[in-house]
């Protein structure tokens, strides 16, 4: 291990619940592609829905469920924007979306090198 504290082989760094990392897990973000869409997401100001689904590599009926998931849970905010005569779908991560992106992966980082 490089850098910082580290813990003997074989032990985890606790998390901020205090136990193993792995109840630092949001229980939202351990489905792939919600995860694989809020990171996506989190990277930018606002996104669209077709560059989520072709980087996700999802169907748009996939990706529609997901977010819906992820919306209800106030890590995403979806809008439709008309264009011509089509509405454009776009994604934008709310704060508590990223706050959730980051302890999750923090918590998947602290797994990691145990």
């Amino acid at each position: 291990m490089s850098g910082g504290a580290s813990s003997p082989p074989g032990t985890a760094t606790a998390g901020p619940s205090g136990g193993h990392p792995r109840h630092d897990l949001d229980p939202l973000l351990l489905h792939g592609v919600r995860f694989s869409v809020l990171a996506v997401v989190v990277s930018a100001d606002k996104v669209a829905f077709a560059h989520v689904r072709d980087t996700v590599e999802v169907s748009d009926s996939v990706l529609s469920r997901q977010l819906t998931a992820l919306e209800e849970a106030g890590y995403l905010e979806v809008s439709k924007v008309a264009e011509g005569r089509r509405a454009r779908t776009w994604l934008a991560p709310t704060a508590q979306g990223r706050t959730a992106f980051a302890q999750h992966r923090r918590a998947l980082e602290r797994i990691a090198t145990a």
